[in-house]
């Protein structure tokens, strides 16, 4: 199969440079072109400035700053022929047919016969660009949709012409699955494709409901978010953050190459606000504000709202929707029946949505599986349209619908009675247009636990852990309580693993700890400690303390392998499991630290101990403070990596542990991982550590001391600092000529972290961290 080794993006605005970052994270070098401005003495400006941008840009579109040694600068100009060279061809040039075909005339000249060429448009047919090529040019050809900003967006819209076979293509798409980490969802050449097509007709019908309802933008967006399974942001928090000047742009582009018939048309209306917004310069936060502003008052930030009938800001107030006290009682169903006008403001948007949804199948997509992935890839809902419609019920839907005389959608009248998606003998199936029930498949090389946990039962499971059989003999343990904090049911379902399979029970061989909630755990259960500290139960929290270090020591000593598959937040206790394992296979956007000094204590599972091994096994240890100080620093200042590579410079992970860009194929690339290492698998023998004792702690603390005396460390700060450092350099009595075992470390972590946690100053950290979800500097 061809291979990507080369890339080109031409066009260094936002989304080109975002598309050309993300290349360069899959390590992969990228040609960035742009215009040569007028006037300009760097020819190349364009493209230089926007890999600068990418490097102060907040959140990174880089996953390392080393990314960028693999963007080179150029203009159209004069770099064009240098296009030869690459193996994909980007454009993401402005949505105007004429620049891009005429763009194509001279990439034609130069592209080398086998290169791919694609189009990040997002509105313009692909039969359009494509006019006046030749054959090769077409053969080569697709649409490659990506969402802003493109490392962190997980879906990618592919439109490739009606003639075109998978296979034309298949070393492109696997690239862009693989290496890139993308969702690939196949769509037709029709107007806004999926995502944009049915989220503007979203958007829209959520204006258009607020205004008619008179509800303010916090009621719609208390009620269009969590409770119907999309983000927090809903309605007008959301465009706030795309930009309320992208809206007309996009409208414009749909109605004019939709048919009037066209649902979304019926719909639209030209709101005379956001026109006022956008001239005075309110396009969202990357303006002056939106329907949301933070306006100073009185030397303080004060979020305002704007209101939609009047276009005037007050201070913004949380809403209480009497709509969401019915959700809490019956879930979607009560949300979308309650009779207040927030209720009603629920129905009418999604069931406007779901019958539009309903009505593009299947015009759009080959099938359902296709339209509710690229919402969820796309606009981070928990749910497609058609799950939603399962969850609130499909007779109840239609029959409601009927009842207001509204008019029920053919592929939604031939679901009543039936269901979009039923599971039939441990496998998932979706409603096709035919009536039938098929199969969802996935791509070669995908696991999902889902998918495992249709067809089978857990091999144990209590409240917040459970093991699963996902075959060839290995096992995965699962995190299941909220935020997937970590408790003692966690690490006696840590044990019970390690009996399981080292007890050679069922022929297991191995053990992978993954889950694929957001975020792989946030540390230790911190409610639970708070209630013991306000208890003054000191020998329960002690008991938790050990019970974990316990854990934890019974994994990196068990005789099996133990894989560590996190993504999203490892963080605290979450972190220190993944030191214990014997390997990690970590997703690219995994974001891990040791930060329990943000809540007044040092890591207590074996934390501290494990990065100190780490920093004395690196190359540039040299002698034993160097070891103490870098273990010192990234816990002290509870650093946290900003991607799976960053943990590499970390030391959270190591060279030699793996990352894995799609969080698809995390579960199978680390169960890979399991059976490579189970073959001739011998567990890690117990170290030995000299360490300097008082004369290394003190060296330590020079610098705390220092930053103390300038105001830039509290008081609990240096006390935090000081148990930290006496952990880190054996205790008073330890000598460098004494060899410590393990334990000695772990039993210093317990007296310091018990000594910590007894301070008013630690419990107030605590409380502020669960309350606000910020920490303290008190």
């Amino acid at each position: 199969m061809q291979q990507i080794k080369k890339a080109a993006v031409i066009g260094a605005g936002v989304m080109g440079s975002g598309i050309a970052g993300q290349i360069a994270n899959a390590g992969v070098e990228v040609l960035l072109l742009d215009i040569v401005p007028a006037g300009a003495e760097d020819r190349d400006i364009l493209a230089k400035t926007a890999i600068e941008k990418m490097l102060k840009t907040r959140p990174a579109p880089l996953m390392h700053r080393r990314c960028a040694k693999l963007i080179t600068a150029g203009n159209i100009e004069d770099d064009l022929p240098k296009i030869a060279d690459c193996d994909w061809i980007v454009e993401v040039v402005p949505e105007n047919p004429d620049i891009k075909r005429n763009l194509y005339t001279e990439i034609e000249k130069y592209r080398r016969a086998d290169a791919f060429v694609s189009s990040n448009t997002s509105s313009i047919p692909l039969r359009h660009l494509t006019e006046d090529r030749s054959d090769s040019f077409k053969k080569h050809f697709l649409i490659t949709h990506f969402f802003n900003p493109p490392r962190y967006m997980r879906l990618l819209e592919i439109v490739t012409a009606p003639e075109a076979e998978e296979k034309d293509f298949a070393a492109l798409l696997d690239f862009c699955d693989r290496n890139l980490g993308k969702g690939l969802v196949h769509c037709h050449d029709t107007p806004g494709f999926i995502a944009n097509r049915i989220g503007a007709f979203w958007l829209q019908a959520g204006m258009n409901e607020a205004v008619a309802l008179d509800l303010t933008v916090e009621e719609a967006d208390a009620v269009m978010g969590r409770p119907a399974g999309i983000p927090k942001t809903g309605v007008f928090a959301l465009l706030d953050l795309i930009g309320i000047d992208i809206m007309p742009h996009l409208a414009e582009s749909l109605l004019q190459n939709l048919p009037a018939t066209d649902s979304y048309a019926a719909i639209y209306r030209d709101f005379d606000l956001i026109g006022k917004m956008i001239k005075d310069g309110y396009t969202g936060r990357k303006g002056k504000g939106g329907f949301y502003r933070l306006n100073t008052e009185s030397g303080k930030r004060v979020k305002e709202s704007i209101n939609l009938k009047t276009g005037d800001y007050a201070p913004s107030e949380k809403a209480a929707p009497p709509a969401l006290e019915a959700f809490k009682k019956d879930g979607l169903r009560g949300l979308v029946s309650a009779t207040d006008k927030t209720g009603q403001y629920a129905w009418q948007v999604l069931s406007q949505t779901l019958c539009y949804a309903a009505e593009l199948v299947p015009e759009i997509a080959d099938d359902i599986t296709s339209i509710d992935r690229a919402m969820q890839l796309g606009y981070n809902w928990d749910k497609g349209p058609f799950a939603l419609i399962d969850e609130i019920g499909t007779s109840w839907f239609c029959d409601r619908l009927a009842e207001e005389g509204r008019n029920v959608p053919p592929f939604l009248r031939q679901a009543h009675g039936k269901s979009f998606y039923r599971t039939k003998n441990g496998v998932l199936q979706y409603l096709d247009t035919d009536g039938t029930y098929h199969d969802v498949t996935r791509p070669e090389g995908e696991l999902l636990l889902e998918d495992v946990k249709r067809g089978t039962k857990p091999l144990r499971q209590n409240p917040s852990a459970a093991l699963w059989d996902i075959g060839d003999g290995v096992v995965c343990l699962e995190f299941t309580g909220k935020m997937n904090a970590l408790d003692l049911d966690v690490m006696a379902m840590i044990h019970e693993a390690v009996e399981l399979i080292g007890g050679g029970k069922g022929g297991y061989k191995a053990l992978v700890i993954y889950n694929e909630a957001p975020h792989f755990s946030v540390g230790a259960n911190l409610s639970m400690a708070l209630s013991l500290v306000d208890a003054g139960d000191w020998t329960k929290l002690e008991e938790l303390l050990k019970t974990g270090q316990q854990a934890y020591h019974a994994l990196k000593f068990a005789p099996f392998p133990v894989i560590g598959a996190p993504a999203g937040m490892a963080l605290g206790g979450g972190c220190e499991i993944l030191l214990h394992c014997d390997a990690v296979q970590a997703h690219a956007e995994t974001y891990t630290g040791l930060v329990e000094a943000g809540v007044g204590i040092i890591p207590g599972w074996g934390g501290c101990k494990e990065l100190l091994l780490r920093h004395r096994a690196a190359p540039q240890a040299g002698g034993p403070v160097p070891p103490l100080a870098g273990a010192f620093q990234t816990i002290g200042l509870a650093k946290t990596s900003g991607s799976a590579e960053e943990a590499r410079d970390l030391l959270f992970l190591r060279k030699t542990d793996g990352i894995t860009m799609n969080r698809d194929r995390l579960l199978a690339d680390a169960k890979t991982r399991a059976l490579e290492m189970a073959k001739d698998y011998a567990p890690p023998e117990a170290e030995e550590i000299r360490l300097p004792g008082q004369t290394g702690r003190l060296a330590l603390l020079m610098a705390v001391n220092s930053m103390a005396m300038a105001g830039k460390a509290s008081p609990h700060d240096v006390k935090i600092s000081g148990a930290l450092a006496g952990v880190l350099s054996g205790g008073d009595e330890a000598d460098v000529t004494l060899p410590l075992p393990e334990e000695a470390l772990l039993d210093l972590e317990v007296r310091e972290f018990m000594t910590l946690v007894k301070t008013p100053e630690t419990r107030a950290r605590i409380e502020h961290m669960l309350t606000t979800g910020k920490a303290l500097r008190n």
